[in-house]
């Protein structure tokens, strides 16, 4: 079984669409896709796994080289290195599509408005239940496609009423091992705070336990943040590791509700302009 760390390419074939959203009640193109661990770009997907150090923010680049374009998507950037992104999609000759978040974050801005201004055709996007604006609004169920590749959309709230989780997608023609980009519902040995922007604790709980921790074992598991010095994990290791999420409910709610957290120094001049997505204008699409 492949196992992800840095680095991951692998073969697609040829597609007739660049990129595409889907909801499970709309038709689209379907495409086929098979893993390998040759390290070439000929051909292959590719994954970078990018790091910001005042805020512990992990930003995850995806894109198809196999097609002429080279689309590719980042999720959660962070507005003080997206000079360092967009020059990486530039030496490596991708075209950026998508600047997505997993949720309104508080601890940092968000890159996708600088995104925008620097790299036009840029869309942003974030969930719909979030209540911000964005290019595009996403629903549970739906897919975002780069090539042949798709991020299936799960709702994870509970940190934040509107986080989600982006999960490679499921059957033969995806990912045996598949990735889940767990934004701040679920991270390495921990969970996000659950005491502001309507969070909930059981709403938490719930949400890891039947959207994240149902994943098969394997499944790598990316989070927005790390604090210790963790790049992944794995669905099975949280399932038996995590101190907070192994535990029955209501004691997960206790534990949550006496973390005696202090506020979070950006929350006041981030979460306003998360609202926005960095975007001064933005005209909010469903698809």
């Amino acid at each position: 079984m492949l196992k992800f760390q840095q680095l991951c390419i692998f073969p697609s074939k040829n597609w007739s669409s660049l990129i595409t959203i889907t909801k499970t009640s709309i038709t689209r193109p379907k495409f086929q896709m098979s893993f390998h661990t040759t390290p070439s770009y000929a051909s292959k997907y590719l994954f970078r796994q990018l790091f910001e150090k005042e805020s512990s923010t992990y930003t995850y680049l995806l894109a198809d080289v196999s097609h002429p374009e080279k689309p590719a998507l980042l999720i959660d950037p962070v507005d003080k290195m997206v000079d360092r992104d967009l020059s990486l999609i530039q030496q490596l000759g991708l075209k950026l599509i998508y600047a997505m978040n997993t949720h309104v974050h508080a601890d940092h801005i968000t890159g996708t408005g600088m995104l925008k201004n620097k790299a036009p055709g840029v869309k942003s996007v974030i969930s719909k239940a979030s209540n911000a604006k964005a290019d595009l609004l996403v629903e549970p169920g739906d897919k975002v496609f780069v090539g042949d590749l798709f991020l299936e959309v799960r709702p994870t709230p509970g940190h934040t009423v509107g986080c989600v989780t982006y999960v490679t997608g499921d059957g033969h023609d995806q990912p045996q091992t598949r990735m889940a980009f767990t934004g701040d519902a679920l991270l390495i040995r921990g969970c996000g705070r659950t005491d502001f922007q309507g969070g909930s604790s059981a709403e938490l709980y719930k949400s890891v336990h039947s959207q994240i921790f149902t994943l098969p074992e394997e499944t790598l598991v990316y989070p927005a943040h790390d604090y210790k010095g963790f790049m992944v994990s794995t669905v099975r290791e949280e399932k038996l590791y995590n101190p907070r999420l192994t535990k029955d409910e209501e004691t997960f709610k206790g534990i949550m509700e006496n973390l005696n957290l202090a506020y979070p120094k950006m929350l006041d001049v981030a979460v306003p302009a998360n609202m926005v997505c960095g975007l001064q204008n933005p005209v909010p699409t469903t698809l």
